[in-house]
């Protein structure tokens, strides 16, 4: 066997070993086609310094301003981006959102960026380790999930510009396009708007949508809201869209964990006839036992785990029979490393994975990557949030979307941009969406 062989096979062991496993590899193999700056020379050899070195919180809260053919909708909604930078200079730029910006950036800065200086950002398994236990050593779920989610997704960054290879295609490279559905059903529009929103869409080849129902029901009932009236424009919505889509097209509705069982319920005995695809985060807290209570009683799929940030919170929706779909969002479940293991899982119990919670254009990476891969949320009002934050990012075409062959994420922060918005006021808890 030659030299050459059996370098390798000496070094390339990502055969035998999962994609999870990739921090095992030597990366010095992957380097020689890539180089970094800033090489440094020892015993003839050249090495590369991937140590951290910089870590920076970019908090925004950004308005939105939605085109919908003639249609307009406007919101804000906040978001961090975490910048980090290795000795050899190479950058890498991760991302978080529905959460309070002022607290993740504080932690990313107070807590992260002590932690991580010095440490080698391709040790992505070593890292998401101990923010674990600097973050959230009793299991606790809450903001911690998305400084994890922000600082990984930088680390995936650095490591596709390192090997000159693109995220997915470290990810597992299953596939170079991703289904689409479309969430655009938004509750600021009214039954009309979301008819004509829903037709401007379909003329441009949109198949699948996704709209809102419940509207943070169970959080109004303290100004005196009528639950019942609210379900019931809720089913008359969902029949408009279905008239306007026609029976072709898939249709699926999420409640955003605004509704009891009762009305969730409610709801979906109703809309069934109206062909759901599936019914997302219906219940409460993602309630287990009641998810598990209403696909057994209303046979309509069901899908969570968008906001979830703790593996035992997937393995709990799984094995309780909860849900028809997992959705990790890479943004919030703790990045690719923390998605990976989640859809391990999902495999294991044979359930589908897709993303919810929007931001595509890191969750595109994450079902490229993986045979069991699946559909990606082009959420209207996150892409143009984005907009604002990128440039260089992919387009849709239709329902589906081409992954990027660029190392990396694929696109590049707009550094303007971060300063700007960082300076800007924040949202005092107004811009979880």
């Amino acid at each position: 066997m030659g030299a050459s062989k059996r370098l390798l096979l000496d070094r390339c062991q990502l055969v035998f070993y999962p994609t999870f496993l990739l921090s095992t590899i030597s990366y010095e193999i992957f380097s020689q086609s890539q180089p970094a700056t800033d090489k440094n020379e020892r015993n003839g050899e050249t090495r590369v310094n991937r140590s951290i070195e910089e870590v920076t919180d970019y908090p925004a809260y950004i308005p939105v301003t939605l085109p919908l053919g003639t249609l307009k909708a406007e919101t804000a909604l906040s978001c961090v981006v975490v910048e980090i930078k290795t000795a050899d200079g190479v950058v890498g730029h991760g991302y978080t959102a529905i959460t309070d910006e002022e607290v993740v950036a504080t932690a990313v800065r107070e807590l992260v960026a002590p932690n991580l200086h010095g440490l080698n950002a391709l040790d992505r398994e070593q890292i998401a380790e101990r923010l674990y236990w600097l973050l959230t050593p009793r299991g606790q779920t809450g903001y911690a999930s998305h400084v994890v989610s922000a600082v990984d997704l930088a680390l995936w960054d650095i490591l596709g510009k390192a090997t000159g290879q693109p995220v997915w295609r470290l990810l597992g490279g299953a596939r170079s396009e991703v289904p689409l559905y479309v969430t655009f059903g938004f509750g600021s529009l009214d039954r009309d708007q979301l008819g004509e929103a829903a037709a401007y869409l379909k003329a441009d080849g949109v198949t699948r949508f996704k709209m809102v129902v419940g509207h943070q029901a169970l959080s109004r009932r303290a100004h005196h809201r009528d639950l019942h009236a609210h379900v019931l424009e809720d089913i008359e919505r969902v029949r408009v869209v279905r008239e306007a889509i026609g029976d072709e097209c898939e249709l699926y509705v999420d409640a955003n964990c605004s509704l009891d069982p009762t009305w969730a319920r409610f709801l979906a005995d109703r809309i069934a006839e109206y062909d759901i695809s599936f019914f997302e985060e219906p219940v409460r807290d993602n309630d287990v036992a009641r998810m598990r209570d209403l696909r057994e009683q209303t046979g309509m799929p069901l899908a969570a785990g968008q906001n979830e940030g703790q593996l035992f919170r997937f393995r709990d929706l799984l094995v309780g029979g909860a849900v028809d779909v997992i959705q990790p969002n890479v943004v919030i479940c703790g990045g690719f490393t923390a998605g990976l293991k989640i859809a391990g899982m999902a495999q294991a119990h044979n359930v589908e994975i897709a993303n919810g919670g929007a931001f595509p254009f890191h969750n595109m990476h994450l079902h490229a990557g993986l045979a069991h891969g699946g559909l990606v949320e082009w959420h209207l009002i996150s892409v143009e949030m984005c907009k604002e934050l990128y440039t260089g990012l992919p387009e849709r075409s239709g329902s589906m979307l081409k992954l990027p062959e660029t190392p990396g994420l694929g696109f590049d922060a707009n550094p303007e941009a971060l300063r700007d918005f960082a300076k800007r006021p924040t949202s005092r808890g107004g811009g979880q969406g």
